[in-house]
């Protein structure tokens, strides 16, 4: 019932969608695509599973047997890991996308700005931090220095240190300010 209250099976069917088209249109040694298109695919599919970081019904949440906060830091970090298998695994079936350390580090930085997007704005919004930052990420020149790393940190290399700690500060924000006030209604 939790579940499908947060949409789980429709998030689910998204995210293989995702990855069944990242998979064909890449699998014929075509070569890598741009790390933008994989970025773009590892937030279509952080967007998917941010649908059900709160549920249509207030009443029945409030009947939960577990308290609500470690219930929603544990979806919100099942939600990330998903959204990164998926493209980890489109990658095992022989598509080129991105370094596995890239596709670790940005579902955990996007699930994070979902996260705290839901806690903004509502869980019908969740969307809006993770997709907003991408189109500054892929549309806006990155400057030169620790400024672009943290600004760029979706693409620029998983090795620098401002691009880690932006992804994983992020995550640690989104999700414990998620697990502690839940989705804005």
């Amino acid at each position: 019932m939790y579940a499908r209250s947060r949409r789980v099976p429709t998030s689910a069917a998204a995210v293989t969608l995702v990855a069944l088209a990242a998979w064909a249109l890449n699998h014929n040694g075509a070569g890598p695509m741009g790390l933008g298109i994989a970025v773009l695919i590892l937030t279509a599919n952080v967007t998917a599973a941010s649908v059900g970081l709160g549920g249509p019904d207030v009443a029945l949440e409030r009947t939960a047997a577990i308290r609500w906060a470690p219930r929603r830091a544990a979806h919100a970090l099942l939600a990330g890991a998903v959204a990164g298998a998926a493209l980890l695994a489109t990658q095992a079936a022989g598509a080129e996308l991105a370094p596995a350390a890239l596709v670790v580090r940005d579902s955990a930085g996007l699930i994070g700005l979902a996260a705290l997007g839901a806690v903004l704005f509502g869980a019908h919004f969740a969307w809006t931090l993770p997709i907003g930052w991408l189109a500054v990420t892929l549309l806006v020149p990155v400057p030169p220095g620790i400024a672009g790393e943290v600004g760029g940190w979706m693409i620029i290399s998983p090795a620098t240190t401002a691009s880690a700690t932006t992804a994983w500060a992020l995550l640690a924000t989104g999700t414990v300010l998620y697990a502690a006030a839940g989705p804005r209604r």
